[in-house]
């Protein structure tokens, strides 16, 4: 089965079309105003609508609550939804049965410690997403360009749904494939020029190199 591709992240429409000519599975538009990725619902709806059939839709929140949550749903009309922050297990349930939408989970790892969430997390969501854990410091909880130790990933269960994200690259993707089995990918910083920025061609060689591999 082909490794899922999704490009996050997306803030305009030449580089949403970059994305989605390359033949992205996922795009994600981000929902966060400390984030240089951030987009206002107005223009993530409108992104939306023109990747709608051709690319699964993913907004990515952080600790958002529900009024503001439930207009960003209503005008985005993700397919999915990914929480990207400290949301419990019992929350990540809670937004699945409100919205009827397929929910990501990001989960930290810098250490086989961080793991043990899996355990929490896999009986109530559709994915796992596996990102480095921020540097110290970090103003973002996703999204700093840093990779973890993709060996720790050896003993997952081989039926998990999960993404592998955190410092991916058009140069690196293939050797992470390699070592970890992923069914998908994320990537975000990997594809851009400068933070925020994506570059086509970057976008291109990055799905490229998934295919490839």
């Amino acid at each position: 089965m082909a490794v899922e591709i999704k490009i996050c992240g997306l803030s305009d429409a030449a580089t949403l079309d970059a994305a989605l000519d390359a033949g992205a599975d996922h795009v994600g538009f981000v929902s966060f105003p400390k984030s240089p990725r951030h987009v206002d619902v107005a223009r993530a709806a409108e992104l939306a609508a023109r990747a709608r059939g051709r690319a699964g839709v993913v907004l990515l929140t952080v600790d958002m609550g529900d009024d503001a949550l439930d207009a960003a749903v209503a005008d985005v009309a993700p397919d999915v939804l990914q929480l990207h922050g400290h949301e419990t297990p019992e929350r990540a349930a809670a937004l699945k049965a409100r919205h009827g939408l397929a929910v990501w989970k990001a989960l930290p790892v810098s250490g086989p410690d961080d793991l043990a969430a899996v355990t929490l997390y896999a009986p109530v969501v559709d994915r796992v997403l596996f990102d480095a854990r921020p540097p110290k410091g970090a103003a973002l909880p996703g999204g700093n360009g840093v990779a973890f130790d993709w060996r720790l990933l050896d003993r997952l269960d081989p039926k998990l749904r999960f993404v592998l994200s955190g410092g991916l690259t058009p140069e690196n993707v293939a050797q992470a494939l390699a070592v970890v089995r992923a069914p998908a990918v994320d990537v975000s910083s990997g594809v851009e020029s400068a933070p925020g920025v994506k570059d086509p061609e970057r976008i291109r060689a990055f799905v490229a190199a998934v295919r490839g591999a």
